[in-house]
């Protein structure tokens, strides 16, 4: 397996207090891979998409020296204050208030200026408007996202995805969930990338994340949700065991 550099993201090592802040596996690692992945440079400008609560945001403006901009149109489940509220609370904790600003929108609606970004990264969130607004919706968010950024910019998508292997048939009921549905909002790498080409982007690399289970393992422990119910998303990856959920990543070019 390949060995992954988490040498920014290894100094932090309360994993409950970044899945309290995070949304979905991953947490800093998934943020250091990505970037790492994306090539950024000190000094860009990146369009987070669904930053949460802007934890992500704020360490990758303190460890790689960028400024962020991060949107997400909802309110938090644990207090109801808008996301952008929470992630301006914690750029001023991690001391980058001048590098991180948030607003309360969303794609594809975003209101932006064409080319005004030199990177984009949407982590654990797109699917979501894939459970909600079908393939037309997701593929909508992804030509938002082309037109904001500038020409050669990179977009980096890190999404929960399931591997290419059919559905086990005693897993499918907790995929079902009501509320977001895994198997409706769960795609494969292939079929994400194929949107993410009719999108207008050219692909650079794609792939299933290296510790996908390490990640979908350590947010079972650690997100409060799961703690607080263990009989939802814990059971399904416990029932699941790495056959069909998986995490995956696609770097693609406007």
């Amino acid at each position: 397996m390949t060995q992954i550099n988490y040498s920014k993201s290894s100094k932090y090592t309360d994993l409950d207090t970044i899945y309290a802040q995070c949304s979905g596996p991953g947490g800093l690692k998934l943020s250091d891979f990505i970037a790492r992945k994306m090539g950024i440079w000190n000094g860009a400008r990146l369009l987070d998409i669904g930053c949460n609560r802007g934890i992500q945001a704020c360490f990758l403006a303190k460890e790689y020296g960028i400024s962020v901009f991060g949107i997400d149109p909802w309110d938090d489940r644990m207090d109801g204050r808008p996301m952008v509220e929470h992630a301006r609370a914690n750029a001023h904790e991690w001391g980058v208030e001048n590098l991180v600003l948030t607003q309360k929108i969303g794609v594809p609606e975003t209101h932006l200026a064409s080319e005004s970004f030199d990177f984009a990264s949407s982590t654990t969130a797109l699917e979501m408007v894939r459970g909600i607004s079908g393939e037309k919706g997701y593929i909508e968010c992804l030509q938002e996202i082309h037109r904001i950024l500038r020409p050669d910019g990179v977009f980096a998508l890190g999404e929960p995805m399931h591997l290419d292997v059919p559905l086990p048939e005693d897993l499918e009921p907790y995929v079902s969930q009501p509320e977001f549905p895994w198997k409706e909002c769960f795609r494969t790498v292939d079929s994400t990338v194929a949107d993410v080409k009719r999108a207008g982007f050219e692909i650079i690399e794609s792939g299933y994340a290296p510790d996908a289970w390490d990640w979908w393992m350590e947010f079972a422990k650690h997100d409060p949700f799961c703690k607080k119910d263990p009989d939802n998303d814990p059971k399904t990856l416990a029932v699941d065991n790495g056959r069909w959920t998986s995490f995956g990543y696609i770097i693609a070019k406007k």
